[in-house]
């Protein structure tokens, strides 16, 4: 979908995991994002493109909960940077579905991942955020967005 955007009433992403983590018993989990993300920059600009605006509204709110983060930076790498976090968030989004949450519940392996694919140079980049289990949610976060600021 546009941005990688993981939202929990979204049944089509929601059947797509579950049928994965409970019928295939995938291990992995990836969420991967795209530098140059037309979605991510029509968001951080607030364009207004018709009824994807109601979509992107979620990337939006990923600026606003970072936005000291992004608007921090030089204009030119702000939507490269909101492309980062919205991996991030997404993950996150991931590992809190009821999908991932009771696949963990009852010990199934399963590591949910965030990368980002870089469209100019072709290099897959891994963000640092790796959840093996819940407990590992609220750390893997933190180290990840720490490790994006250095």
């Amino acid at each position: 979908n546009i941005a990688n955007v993981v939202v929990h009433t979204d049944l089509n992403c929601l059947s797509v995991l579950q049928f994965a983590v409970d019928m295939l018993k995938v291990k992995h989990v990836m969420v991967v994002g795209h530098y140059g993300c037309g979605g991510v920059t029509a968001a951080l600009r607030r364009d207004r493109i018709g009824l994807s605006d109601i979509w992107l509204r979620h990337v939006q709110d990923v600026h606003i909960k970072h936005l000291a983060r992004v608007d921090a930076l030089e204009p030119e790498v702000r939507a490269d940077r909101l492309c980062e976090l919205n991996v991030l968030e997404q993950v996150l989004n991931v590992c809190h579905t009821v999908v991932v949450q009771d696949a963990w519940q009852r010990g199934q392996p399963l590591t949910v991942h965030g990368w980002i694919y870089g469209l100019k140079d072709g290099l897959m980049r891994d963000l640092g955020f790796t959840v093996h289990g819940p407990q590992d949610v609220d750390a893997s976060y933190a180290t990840a967005l720490a490790a994006l600021n250095n």
